[in-house]
């Protein structure tokens, strides 16, 4: 499966909300998905049992922050709740290296060219929201992996 099928078996109840129309906010919920069998995959080994209870708490915690932080009225609330979710969104990639040992490097190198494009989408979104430039400066991210290829497991 890759990201255009995945996006066609999402339900329209999904699909239809204006939440959708956000990129970052279909990506992490792609990266959630596919991060099923990822955990599944690591919490089977004692050693990365809690690796993987870590992974599938931040991987969620990306799509829940912009799924709550899109209904706030004010601008600093959205950027408060999109900050949350960069702060997952970094966590997951870390979680997901120290994860590869399990998943292998082409899973890693996967998740984590999501993950960065994810990072970079709201290193843009918070300071436009906030109204004010983010607290770090912006890394020129490279991304070596097409999203479009077949996922790896």
């Amino acid at each position: 499966m890759n990201y255009t099928e995945w996006e066609t078996s999402v339900p329209d109840v999904i699909r239809n909300d204006a939440l959708w129309k956000m990129k970052v906010y279909r990506l992490s919920l792609f990266l959630s998905d596919i991060c099923w069998e990822d955990v599944s995959r690591l919490v089977k080994d004692p050693r990365t049992k809690s690796i993987g209870n870590q992974l599938y708490r931040s991987c969620g915690s990306i799509c829940a922050n912009l799924e709550e932080g899109y209904s706030k009225a004010s601008p600093k609330d959205r950027a408060r709740f999109y900050e949350y979710s960069l702060g997952s969104a970094r966590e997951t990639r870390g979680w997901f290296y120290r994860g590869r040992h399990i998943l292998g490097e082409k899973v890693f190198e996967h998740r984590a060219w999501i993950l960065t494009e994810i990072i970079k989408m709201l290193l843009k979104i918070v300071p436009e929201e906030r109204g004010s430039r983010i607290c770090e400066d912006s890394p020129e991210y490279i991304a070596a992996s097409p999203l479009t290829n077949n996922v790896p497991f």
